[in-house]
């Protein structure tokens, strides 16, 4: 008995490392924005402003290659999505980056597929992104920052 249960206990851990989840529903770009997030508790958005966003979000991409666990998935001029997978378990969040001309914004939006809170994860995740591209003396006159707490 106490070996099945073992037996039990070791597929369950090893299934859990390999839950990936379905892509967020509101991936990509709708009405000339991100979508907002679901839920503050496992996502988060945030508006870098700057002179020229394309230029900018060519930068951003750049800074994501040197992230740790961050594989970009799709790049156009406009639109990037990338996934980050965390250490431990390999749950996979979805990035996104907007170029909003227009607006002189670069969009970033951060959201987990699985669970109902990730801690601060995608918060943080953002604020990693846009602390390195200011650390590059990267051209961004604001930042703006919603989604969960820290």
């Amino acid at each position: 008995m106490i070996t099945l249960f073992k037996q039990y206990i070791l597929v369950c851990s090893l299934a859990l490392l390999q839950i990936v989840g379905a892509p967020d529903a509101g991936l990509g770009i709708n009405n000339g924005s991100l979508s907002p997030c679901p839920s503050p508790s496992h996502c988060a958005r945030a508006d870098l402003t700057v002179s020229d966003p394309a230029q900018a979000l060519a930068s951003l991409v750049e800074v994501l290659h040197t992230m740790p666990r961050v594989e970009v998935v799709e790049a156009t001029e406009r639109y990037v999505h990338a996934t980050a997978s965390s250490r431990l378990f390999g749950f996979v969040d979805d990035l996104e980056l907007y170029a909003a001309p227009r607006e002189g914004i670069v969009q970033m939006r951060s959201v987990s597929r699985l669970g109902e809170s990730d801690l601060g994860v995608n918060r943080r995740r953002l604020m990693q992104l846009q602390q390195t591209y200011a650390t590059r003396g990267l051209p961004g006159e604001g930042q703006e920052l919603d989604g969960n707490a820290p």
